[in-house]
């Protein structure tokens, strides 16, 4: 069935496309508008047109759209060599597209300027409806009129996360109706209103399942709808002041998941590394929704080959994040009885931390990452160990064929036990430790693999109400439970869509910020004459630099090696370029306004561009 849905959506992308017809009269073999909406099956065939668009996984080929590694690496978890990569200092001259393929602002986590997919699912909607009755049943009716609802909401969701307000359309817009073409921007809590309409919509009416487990269905939406609704939730109270919407939103977030929740279809039973190595994800229980690989059908992506440990990592992880990751006794470093935890170089990290760090970074210094902090979380464990050999196709160039989850598990407990304890802090119920014990607790309590297990790895002990670690780096005005919480999700998401879209919806964007965050400027504590010696060679002099116990920066002279011990330094490292507030929302293209101007109508700029 894998492979049966894998040449499905490759072939929807040519089901409206054909060569003008010889004489003007409808095709027989070649579908059209006109004849297409026929069937049930027809509405499916359609709806995997939305799917390599929003459940891209590793994407395709050498594609990097919203994918882990390659290109979610802007945020304060990630450190390059010379000069930041930063947030863009002006408008475009243009930010306008009318692509139906996979792209983003990677500054945004977003779409461009784009309402194709508005229309697409507005056209879908309409034409649902003019099959009601003679070809659909009320209950077909509802479901792919939910699947419509969902791709829409969707699709605004992410629009509102990048630029704020949008025009917002419910229908097929003519090229004649000029007012609503260029009509200006709707509020994005109009906007999310909407959405919330549409989302309540799909959690009430799409089918559990649809045939098959990897077709959308209900608890793939509702793990969709739950991330959606925590971003504007949190957004709205911590930019918007809104505690009315806050909480409209975020208990829907909380609904949403536990929808999945309950279900008891899914479960914590694979280990965290199969969950992105795989070479095939059915059966595994947490895994909500995945995209599956296939080389002799030519779908393949590069994800791996990225973290085989011979390619380089331009963007990798830095001391700021490896200072967040728990001891595997449930303390901070500062506090942890364990032996060693307040060391923070590689041996040590290792084998003191939550098994997430062991699963998410290879044990050792690596000079094909720039803070010599190598991830290798997207590739099994065998991989690796062709390094410095030849590759198999697997796990090399863009011929990669591990499986991507899509939407998972771990994710979907996330949300829920972060949106409850929002909601508690304005006025909902306070989160029980059940709660903490089917979320957190659960996550913590996934079964290790054998190499983990080889390492002596052992499981994070169980966090619990009463005790919270005290964390001396915990923001003031975040509480111990929700500050435990935002831990847990960036311990579990490295290199994945959550953090800077995290970082922008607790306005904490500030943690990007090097003039005080000095952190993110350095690696891990590394002792090179003992654990890289091989960079102590001439060709290094005047370039490698680490940070040592007090604070001084200590140069490679060719002469001082016994010296070069402390944290890191990636070389030529220079801060991005400073920004304020208004990067939190995208500005629109000069050309576009202009477009609107020459109309005579008016496309307000995004505030503070």
């Amino acid at each position: 069935m894998k492979r049966k849905l894998i040449i499905i959506i490759a072939a929807v992308a040519l089901i409206f496309s054909g060569c003008e017809e010889f004489l003007d009269r409808p095709s027989r073999t070649t579908m059209n508008d006109q004849n297409y909406w026929t069937s049930e099956n027809n509405l499916r065939l359609f709806s995997h047109g939305f799917y390599l668009n929003y459940f891209v996984g590793y994407n395709s080929s050498w594609g990097t759209a919203y994918t882990p590694l390659r290109g979610y690496y802007l945020s304060d978890d990630f450190t390059s060599t010379g000069k930041q990569w930063g947030f863009e200092t002006q408008p475009p001259s243009s930010r306008a597209s009318t692509s139906e393929t996979p792209d983003w602002l990677s500054t945004y986590c977003g779409p461009t300027w784009n309402f194709a997919y508005v229309r697409k699912s507005n056209l879908f909607l309409e034409r649902i409806e003019t099959m009601k009755g003679d070809i659909l049943t009320e209950e077909a009716y509802n479901h792919w009129s939910a699947v419509a609802r969902f791709f829409r909401g969707y699709e605004y969701s992410r629009l509102v996360s990048v630029f704020g307000d949008v025009p917002y359309y419910d229908k097929v817009i003519l090229d004649s109706e000029m007012d609503l073409l260029y009509k200006d921007r709707d509020s994005r809590t109009l906007v999310m209103d909407k959405v919330y309409d549409d989302f309540v919509y799909v959690l009430a009416n799409m089918r559990l399942s649809d045939g098959n487990a990897q077709y959308l269905n209900r608890y793939i939406a509702a793990g969709f709808i739950a991330r959606f609704m925590l971003f504007e939730g949190t957004w709205q109270k911590y930019h918007l002041n809104n505690t009315e919407k806050a909480k409209k939103y975020l208990q829907l977030a909380v609904d949403a998941a536990n929808l999945v929740m309950a279900s008891g279809k899914f479960s914590f039973t694979s280990d965290f590394r199969s969950l992105f190595g795989s070479m095939d994800l059915a059966g595994n229980k947490e895994v909500i929704m995945y995209r599956h690989y296939d080389a002799a059908l030519g779908v393949t992506h590069h994800i791996a080959s990225y973290a085989n440990t011979t390619e380089s990592q331009p963007n990798s992880g830095n001391l700021w994040l490896a200072k967040s990751f728990i001891c595997a006794d449930g303390q901070v470093y500062q506090s942890s009885t364990l032996p060693d935890a307040d060391k923070l170089d590689f041996v040590s990290m290792i084998a003191t931390r939550d098994p997430r760090f062991e699963a998410t970074f290879w044990d050792a210094p690596k000079k094909e990452a720039a803070t010599l902090l190598l991830s290798d979380k997207f590739i099994d464990r065998i991989g690796p160990t062709y390094y410095g050999g030849s590759y198999p196709a697997q796990y090399g160039s863009n011929t990669n064929t591990n499986d991507a989850p899509v939407m998972r598990l771990g994710e979907v407990v996330l949300n829920w036990i972060e949106a409850k304890a929002e909601l508690a802090t304005m006025g909902g119920p306070a989160v029980s430790q059940a709660d903490i014990d089917a979320s957190i607790n659960a996550i913590r309590n996934r079964p290790l693999d054998a190499v983990a297990i080889g390492k002596g790895i052992q499981k994070t002990t169980p966090l619990s109400l009463a005790s919270l670690p005290d964390d001396p780096e915990r923001d003031a005005d975040v509480t111990p439970l929700l500050w435990e919480i935002r831990r847990e999700r960036r311990m579990e998401f490295v290199y994945e869509h959550s953090r800077l879209l995290d970082l922008k919806r607790w306005k904490k964007l500030s943690y990007m910020d090097v003039t005080t965050n000095p952190d993110l400027h350095l690696g891990l504590w590394i002792d090179f004459p003992v654990e890289y010696p091989e960079w102590l060679i001439a060709a290094k002099v005047g370039k490698l630099k680490v940070q040592n116990g007090v604070g001084d920066v200590i140069t490679y002279d060719g002469t001082n090696a016994a010296e070069m011990v402390g944290y890191y330094i990636p070389e030529n490292i220079a801060p991005r370029d400073a920004f304020t507030d208004r990067v939190y929302l995208a500005p629109v293209g000069m050309t576009q306004i202009a477009e609107y101007a020459d109309k005579g109508y008016t496309l307000t700029q995004t505030p503070g561009w």
